[in-house]
């Protein structure tokens, strides 16, 4: 028996996010920034965000009486990033907000996609909850970086 589904539920974010169509040109990265540099203008961090003290919170409860299964709420840090070359800041602002509102298709329940929300299983349910909006202008171009928490429920 699994102590936590926050593992299984970041392994599935990654994997949902790297295999999403709507994605398909965008770094997804497991973890915080490695040392090499990317190409991609685009880029998706799936537990870690700038500034975050921590990549993933959780708390646990049991799940009924005779303390047989426990509830757990999770908190996973994730951030989307777009970057340019030039001063255009609306269009990496837009560009962010579309990369946000691909995770949130991705979380939701579709015909095609009916576990969607469960992650494939790994939790009973997820969803986009906060997020925050960072603007930098520098002498490489701007970015626009999008700080967002999924969160979800697991029975364990």
């Amino acid at each position: 028996m699994s102590t936590s589904a926050v593992h299984a539920a970041i392994n599935a974010l990654v994997v949902r996010f790297e295999t999403a169509p709507a994605l398909d040109g965008v770094r997804v990265i497991d973890g915080p920034p490695p040392s090499a540099t990317f190409s991609e203008p685009d880029r998706l961090y799936v537990g870690w965000a700038p500034g975050a003290e921590q990549a993933a919170e959780l708390s646990q409860e049991f799940a009924s009486a005779g303390a047989r299964r426990r509830d757990e709420d999770g908190l996973i840090s994730c951030y989307a990033e777009a970057r340019s070359g030039d001063e255009d800041m609306a269009l990496c602002r837009a560009r962010v907000f579309e990369l946000l509102a691909v995770v949130e298709d991705e979380l939701r329940a579709t015909d095609t996609a009916p576990d969607a929300p469960t992650l494939g299983g790994a939790v009973l349910w997820s969803e986009v909850t906060t997020g925050s909006l960072i603007q930098e202008q520098g002498p490489d171009g701007v970015l626009a970086g999008l700080v967002f928490t999924v969160a979800y429920r697991a029975r364990i």
